[in-house]
């Protein structure tokens, strides 16, 4: 059976995608940090989609969490042919408001996190001729936006460099940009939305179908909506001091509802 790993899959976009790859008949083993959710989510699972399961509880922002889960990728007994690298949050304030330690945990689980457990699923995905790893990133990748932005950054230029190395080997792998969704992101970091516009929102089910049929076609990156599509390419053709501003501005405009 084709089995499917999701980080950070108990909402908004990670569970987003454990129901459509469950709909597919793909097992799924599910990494997040509450035990209790990832068992209820399980379950739920189980019960529409008839497909095992398997709960597996780690905090990326941890040494010993991340190691979990590298072992279990490692596990040739039970091979993972898609991860899905999920997990990831925001910080409420500017550069130099936020505390340290909450900008070092943003990189352990952006950028070393995603870093080790690539290294962790390739060699049984190169050894099989087969597989598939999707790094969720964002469109603030294309902004001067402070940790957030820069670490999502190195997620698109990680994954599509390692594309490259990676050619002839059957293995696949895409980088998710994903623009405003209704996920529970900016309520954990506390950060109102009052001011963003309707049209920005996208579902977390549109995101995953458009980011699947990307996974399909072959492109090493995906970004969801015609309406995110222009936004990057602006992003890309504007000198990046024009964009720097525009970007703080933005990330200083959020407010409550």
């Amino acid at each position: 059976m084709t089995t499917a790993m999701i980080t950070g899959a108990t909402a908004g976009i990670g569970a987003a995608f454990a129901r459509r790859l469950a709909r597919s008949g793909y097992q799924l083993v599910l990494v997040a940090r509450d035990t209790g959710r990832l068992e209820r989510a399980a379950e739920d699972l189980r019960t529409k989609y008839g497909v095992e399961a398997e709960v597996l509880t780690a905090d990326l922002a941890t040494d010993d969490g991340i190691g979990a889960v590298e072992a279990r990728l490692a596990d040739s007994a039970r091979p993972v042919d898609l991860l899905v690298n999920n997990a990831g949050f925001g910080n409420k304030g500017a550069f130099g408001a936020v505390p340290l330690k909450d900008e070092l945990d943003m990189l352990k689980v952006h950028i070393e996190a995603i870093l080790r457990l690539t290294t962790a699923a390739l060699p049984g995905m190169r050894e099989r001729g087969r597989g598939a790893i999707v790094n969720v990133a964002s469109v603030a990748a294309f902004l001067p936006r402070g940790t957030y932005g820069a670490s999502k950054a190195w997620v698109v230029s990680f994954t599509q460099g390692v594309l490259r190395d990676l050619g002839g080997t059957g293995v696949r792998m895409m980088a998710l940009c994903p623009g405003f969704t209704r996920t529970e992101f900016h309520e954990r970091a506390g950060m109102g939305t009052g001011n963003i516009p309707a049209w920005s929102w996208l579902s977390a089910e549109r995101v995953v179908d458009e980011a699947m049929r990307d996974l399909a076609r072959g492109r090493s990156l995906s970004v969801p909506s015609k309406r995110y599509k222009v936004a990057v390419t602006i992003a890309r053709l504007l000198p990046s001091g024009k964009l720097g501003g525009l970007s703080s501005k933005a990330a200083r405009s959020y407010r409550t509802n």
